[in-house]
């Protein structure tokens, strides 16, 4: 499944981390979280950047979530690449990951 996520990433994914190390990322975030419960959007934000590693257009979608072992606030940064919406980068923000 994580291999999936790497290989339908968008370039700056791609070059931000290898396919080991991104899966790396959601396995320990699987650890130390457990698996979504509920997952509640918050706000999704259309942006077109002239410059920078999101140049072009962007979304920026965060969910209020409720995970097995406390909440987050999920961000998920969409870039379209090539006609077609991608993973750009991916945060949670939990007190359950300090």
């Amino acid at each position: 499944r994580y291999d999936k996520i790497y290989e339908e990433s968008s370039d700056l994914w791609k070059r931000d981390s290898t396919q080991e190390q991104s899966g790396n990322v959601f396995k320990t975030l699987r650890t130390k979280l457990g698996k979504v419960e509920t997952r509640y959007l918050n706000s999704a934000t259309e942006q077109n950047n002239s410059g920078g590693p999101l140049k072009g257009e962007a979304y920026i979608v965060t969910y209020q979530t409720k995970f097995e072992r406390g909440d987050g606030m999920e961000t998920f940064t969409l870039v379209k690449q090539n006609g077609q919406w991608l993973l750009a980068r991916y945060l949670v923000n939990s007190t359950a990951l300090k």
